[in-house]
């Protein structure tokens, strides 16, 4: 990056990952400006964030806010409409840097348009990866833009890979879990499991869905396909511990038996601060992390018999094609289910496996290929809910 002030442009500006972004531009307001911003239905946390940011453009898409919105805020912000809004919002708004931090697979074609663009895309959308990864880093690969990771996982990865000339010197990489809500929760249990239990996560504050994915572990699962793409590591090399402290963010370990690790306090500014930036360090003030007042670091081997959804998603990662596609498909499907009380939490995993289970993978070579097996997999997935009886 250049000394001169970057634009940037924010995917999901309400939502945790998007709001901690904004407090790092706060931070550095000669390094950074704000000329988009795209939510999802938090219309006053949007209007607050317009009057202060002033973006060029603006976008959300809850279809039934976009009058409040232009009424509220239409002189001062050209609001983009339409299903494909995201990408227009990509596409016209002045940007350098695109932070997605939307969830699910409505953030696959934003991130491609901002990479098409030829921007840096700070990503925090996981399902961009996990169902295109093939096609991203193809894109990258050729020149198209540049991807830096948002997830604290994959940006503790980056770092400790920062300087290391000899790629084939890495053995395997290590990412750490927290192991959520139910690591020690007696298996038998997990069928009673509600909502509320489930949306308290020890250690990260987050939206919804991901924070049913944190307790499922189909997130972990979700990042280990992220790291096979963003760091070209065949997945018989990466390897999930869990780690409850969630001090250590992720390790590299080398062929020469030395492990490189990343460490600091649950904080997702400090990732989001780094893409932001990469690959300069910024300063920022807060918490500092205290070894003596951890005093214990623990690591355990993941049991995947509690968690099968860590399975199901690196056995998918593996066949490759579609088959990701089909695991987040068939997860949103459930975790939707599960949210509004449908089906019992042990049933987000059944519903995957079946998804899993009934399709073969195909070429994941196209945009159409990929949301061909998302769409399929999303009525096949209700369809498995509604026969059992659970809707």
């Amino acid at each position: 990056m250049n000394d001169t002030a970057q634009n940037v442009i924010i995917l999901g500006s309400t939502g945790s990952i998007g709001t901690s972004t904004l407090n790092c531009i706060r931070r550095f307001p000669d390094r950074f400006r704000i000329t988009g911003l795209a939510a999802g239905r938090n219309i006053d946390l949007l209007c607050r964030q317009i009057d202060e940011f002033r973006p060029e453009k603006a976008y959300i898409a809850d279809v039934k806010s976009i009058g409040r919105l232009r009424e509220r805020c239409g002189s001062k912000v050209h609001l983009v409409e339409g299903k494909d809004g995201l990408e227009t919002l990509v596409r016209e708004a002045s940007s350098d840097i695109v932070v997605n931090a939307l969830v699910g697979a409505v953030g696959l074609r934003p991130t491609i348009a901002a990479l098409k663009k030829k921007n840096r895309v700070a990503l925090a959308n996981k399902e961009s990866l996990v169902i295109g990864g093939d096609l991203i880093t193809g894109l990258v690969a050729d020149g198209w833009g540049e991807l830096v990771p948002v997830d604290s996982e994959h940006s503790a990865i980056l770092q400790c890979l920062s300087g290391v000339k000899a790629p084939a010197t890495i053995e395997s990489i290590v990412l750490t879990a927290s192991g959520g809500p139910f690591r020690t929760r007696p298996l038998e249990g997990f069928a009673t499991i509600t909502p509320s239990e489930a949306l308290t996560h020890p250690t990260w504050a987050m939206g919804k869905k991901i924070t049913i994915d944190a307790a499922t572990l189909m997130n972990k699962g979700f990042e280990v396909i992220e790291a096979h793409h963003l760091f070209s590591m065949p997945y018989e090399r990466l390897r999930v511990v869990i780690h409850p402290q969630s001090i250590v963010h992720s390790l590299v370990e080398f062929y020469d038996g030395a492990f490189m690790a990343q460490l600091g306090c649950p904080d997702m500014e400090l990732p989001i601060q780094y893409a932001l930036a990469f690959p300069r360090r910024l300063p920022m003030n807060g918490k500092r992390l205290s070894l003596s007042e951890i005093g214990t670091l623990e690591f355990f081997e993941p049991d995947y018999v509690r968690f099968p959804c860590l399975r199901l998603c690196i056995e998918a990662g593996k066949q490759g094609g579609t088959a990701p596609a089909v695991v987040n498909a068939a997860n949103e499907v459930a975790v939707a289910a599960f949210l509004a009380g449908t089906i019992p939490f042990t049933d987000i995993a059944r519903v995957v496996a079946a998804a899993l289970d009934r399709y073969a993978a195909q070429p994941a070579t196209s945009l159409d290929a990929i949301e061909a097996a998302d769409a399929a997999t999303r009525r096949s997935a209700h369809e498995t809910i509604k026969q059992k009886g659970l809707s």
